[in-house]
């Protein structure tokens, strides 16, 4: 394979290989935020698998840009790999995904059998100073349900 075609293909690989690492470490974060008690644990724990997913996906590319494809040009030697390449990271891609919810299932389970740990804490709404004119009324509410039993039928 020539110069030209094979930093093409590291090129290009490389670019595929980030894109989707970080399509896994924004999803996955939002997806583990809700399993540990603290969004930034969920997060922690996504960027390390994110970072053995770049890992291990990019050693196999700098091992799969040695092999020679055996193809008439260089376009196709390109072409042969990159599609080898997509192989490779939809497998990744896919252990990933089996490896997020993995962890998710096991923290899932820890927080049932454990459950003296709080539940994920809501923020308070925020506090809203009055308008003048408005005798302190919240702007929110409206004035017919402002006074509403929320029991009474």
């Amino acid at each position: 394979m020539e110069t030209n075609a094979y930093i093409t293909f590291l090129v290009l690989a490389t670019l595929l290989v980030v894109v989707d690492g970080q399509i896994i470490y924004r999803s996955g974060r939002r997806y583990l935020e809700h399993s540990y008690g603290d969004p930034a644990a969920g997060a922690s724990m996504t960027r390390l698998v994110t970072v053995l997913f770049h890992l291990a996906v990019l050693g196999v590319l700098a091992l799969l840009s040695t092999i020679d494809s055996g193809g008439d040009n260089a376009t196709e030697a390109v072409v042969w790999k990159l599609g080898i390449t997509l192989i490779v990271l939809a497998i990744a891609h896919g252990v990933t995904l089996t490896v997020l919810a993995r962890i998710r299932d096991n923290q899932v389970a820890e927080r049932a059998l454990n459950p003296q740990h709080p539940p994920q804490q809501r923020t308070a709404e925020p506090t809203v100073a009055p308008v003048p004119g408005q005798q302190g009324v919240d702007p929110r509410v409206s004035p017919s349900l402002e006074h509403r039993d929320p029991y009474s039928a």
